[in-house]
């Protein structure tokens, strides 16, 4: 059978096996090459990308009036530094179905463009990445005079409701890699606030995140993601390379990130002295001992809990009832209020936090430690010889086997509370509303020896030291080769 009397079906199946990249291109050569032959054009718009700053008013000519073409762009994205940000907003207001959205944010945007299409949530939005390089070759204070800064579209995403997102990347890249001239100034800022990263990871609209990308770089980026107060119970991979990450920030991050298997440190100042392999050995701990933590924190917020509520309970019960008024016969006065617009103001002598009375006894309740899921860890160690990466690696797996230890005496005295009547409870829900809302009793003793509390069985996680980029010795397994397929990139 020739190619040009195949059925619309099966040209549909060739064209899903092309390059992402050509596959435009090939469509357009293949409806010209057999014109008369049913090559379905939808495909033409399925996966676009502008390089070129005309193509923008290029395609909204071509799409404006053309309803079924706009539904059928499901993959979008900018990878130039220049083009008319208010085309594009234009054009955006078009396109209703996009699954994914790639934008490069150059120095020709401002926060209000963004705020302008993320005005609007977009439920088929599957795939979001934004990659802010708003630097300047002349200085220029307009941004700090105007107080221009990127928090907003932080802010607009957490104000959608709760669609399906498994995977957000939001990386700056850093100005000293991007800037050739001999002049230094300061370049513009692309966040001046960090708060509105908690604001989003708190949202209803990542619950499903899988795959986050936050690249800040030299910002302190650990205490606005791992103090939030619920974490995001569907992320796999975190990547914070670029930021200020040190290893004390490592344990708060896998405490609040408990689902995590793949975290990438690219460029980060895990180790103050990367061929120090002692500093390696407790990083080894840290990742495998942070369950111990969680669980005491766990058990912290449910102590505090229990007392508020049998304090409560106690200040209600004996707090004095007001005397029935009696009701006097007769019509009341029209000008007799039955409400009041006052607010009530709480008096002096309300205290703002009750204590538990004497002989109040609060129920004794201990969290046990689930085992650890970190599969990869991967970072930089940049001007360190092999036999160096294999003593780090060494030591790393030395520490996590010293973190399972701890890990495992932590079980073994748990367990002996437990034989003596102590209520024990574990973590397994991934979000808490307060209370017993994410716990469960433990009735047997599997949860306290089970097989993945064996050293041999829990095997340390990849440890990767190749940084960013494919040409680094990457270890099998590491958190690398599953970000490339996250985010469609290697940068």
């Amino acid at each position: 059978m020739q190619l040009d009397g195949l059925p619309a079906e099966l040209y549909s199946a060739i064209i899903s096996h092309l390059p992402a990249d050509s596959s435009q291109q090939d469509v357009l050569a293949l409806t010209r090459a057999i014109p008369r032959s049913p090559v379905p054009i939808h495909h033409l718009f399925e996966r676009i990308r502008i390089k070129h700053a005309q193509q923008i008013v290029q395609l909204h000519r071509r799409l404006r009036n053309a309803t079924d073409e706009r539904n059928w762009v499901k993959d979008f994205g900018i990878v130039t530094w220049t083009i008319d940000a208010d085309a594009l907003v234009n054009l955006m207001e078009i396109l209703p179905r996009i699954s994914s959205l790639l934008l490069f944010v150059g120095p020709n945007f401002a926060p209000e463009h963004l705020e302008a299409i993320f005005h609007e949530p977009r439920e088929d939005l599957h795939f979001l990445s934004l990659r802010f390089r708003p630097y300047v070759k002349v200085a220029t204070y307009y941004q700090f005079l105007k107080g221009a800064y990127f928090d907003t579209t932080l802010t607009a995403l957490s104000r959608w409701p709760s669609y399906k997102l498994p995977t957000l990347s939001i990386v700056q890249d850093p100005p000293e890699s991007m800037i050739s001239s001999g002049r230094h100034f300061a370049q513009p800022l692309v966040f001046f606030k960090l708060e509105p990263i908690s604001v989003l990871l708190c949202s209803e609209y990542i619950r499903s995140l899988a795959h986050l990308r936050l690249r800040i770089p030299s910002r302190q980026v650990s205490r606005f993601i791992s103090s939030i107060p619920s974490p995001v119970p569907a992320l796999r991979l975190l990547d914070l390379s670029t930021c200020n990450i040190l290893a004390s920030d490592m344990e708060g991050i896998l405490i609040r990130f408990h689902n995590l298997q793949h975290l990438i440190l690219d460029g980060c100042s895990v180790a103050r002295d990367q061929s120090q392999a002692t500093e390696w050995n407790n990083i080894g701990k840290i990742c495998a001992t942070a369950t111990v933590r969680r669980a005491k924190a766990r058990e912290k917020e449910l102590k505090t809990w229990l007392q508020h509520n049998a304090a409560t309970a106690t200040a209600l019960a004996v707090m004095p009832q007001p005397a029935a008024r009696r009701i006097r016969p007769g019509r009341r006065g029209l000008a007799t209020a039955t409400i009041s617009l006052r607010e009530e103001e709480p008096t002096a002598s309300e205290p703002d936090i009750i204590h538990v009375p004497a002989g109040i006894v609060i129920p004794k309740v201990r969290i046990v430690p689930s085992p650890p899921v970190l599969l990869s860890l991967c970072t930089s160690a940049s001007f360190i010889t092999d036999v160096q990466h294999q003593t780090i690696r060494e030591e790393f797996e030395k520490g996590w086997d010293e973190g399972l230890a701890q890990l495992a005496a932590v079980k073994s005295r748990l367990y002996g509370s437990w034989k003596n009547g102590i209520r024990m409870m574990r973590i397994t829900a991934d979000v808490s509303g307060g209370g017993y809302d994410d716990l469960e009793a433990i009735e047997g003793e599997s949860t306290f020896y089970s097989k993945q509390d064996n050293n041999a069985s829990l095997a340390p996680p990849a440890l990767c030291l190749a940084g960013s980029g494919t040409s680094g010795k990457h270890v099998e397994g590491c958190g690398h080769n599953i970000a490339w397929n996250a985010w469609n990139d290697t940068i």
